[in-house]
């Protein structure tokens, strides 16, 4: 065999390994990409468990569908308020004296007992989730009449007061269609109507399939 036709085998041998490499890194590439891709619908699908168990559970579900259906209120704002006042803790309490899962002040609790002639009514009740939530949906809901339904008004309403929202209304010329959350002038209720519309939109998405 002459040196040209060793060359030539030598080249051949040379593209052959080259092709194969090329074929093998391409397999790898390609079963990297579908690993990684299965373990990212893995891990998106995991995430939303991991949120639903730990970071946004939804406790107490059956009295918050019950109440706000007899109230004529979205559930997943009741479950956001929630959420923001207390984390679905029953035995939370302010320094402020707001009780229970959804924060009521013993005074607006007691007016609501007297609205809804609740002859059961009392302080102590407001830390069993079942009444908490029931007098809780029932006032958001009648913020949400009073300020012609609308949400941030009546979540403003919820944190800082009636009162309030009525004199913001009327310093700065907001009518029912307000809808400037940073406009609000007290940073705490801001920030607490900002944290009540994004927990709603998270528990909207995670739960409202079920």
């Amino acid at each position: 065999m002459d040196r040209d036709e060793v060359r030539r085998q030598r080249r051949q041998e040379y593209l052959q390994r080259k092709k194969e490499f090329k074929r093998k890194t391409w397999s790898f590439v390609i079963g990297i990409t579908i690993l990684f891709s299965a373990f990212l619908t893995f891990f998106v699908m995991q995430q939303e468990t991991v949120q639903r168990t730990f970071m946004f559970p939804y406790y107490y579900r059956e009295f918050v569908q019950r109440d706000c259906q007899d109230n004529g209120i979205d559930e997943f704002m009741v479950a956001a308020v929630i959420k923001t006042e207390s984390n679905f803790k029953n035995n939370a309490k302010s320094h402020h004296g707001a009780v229970g899962l959804m924060q009521l002040m013993p005074e607006t609790a007691s007016w609501i007992a007297e609205e809804t002639d609740d002859r059961d009514y009392s302080v102590e009740a407001l830390s069993e989730p079942e009444k908490n939530i029931q007098y809780g949906s029932w006032y958001l809901a009648q913020l949400m009449k009073e300020f012609h339904g609308n949400k941030i008004l009546s979540l403003a309403a919820y944190n800082a007061g009636r009162g309030n929202v009525e004199e913001w209304m009327v310093q700065n010329g907001w009518d029912y269609d307000f809808n400037d959350v940073t406009a609000i002038p007290f940073k705490e209720t801001e920030l607490y109507v900002k944290s009540v519309l994004r927990h709603e939109g998270i528990y909207r998405k995670l739960y409202e399939n079920e």
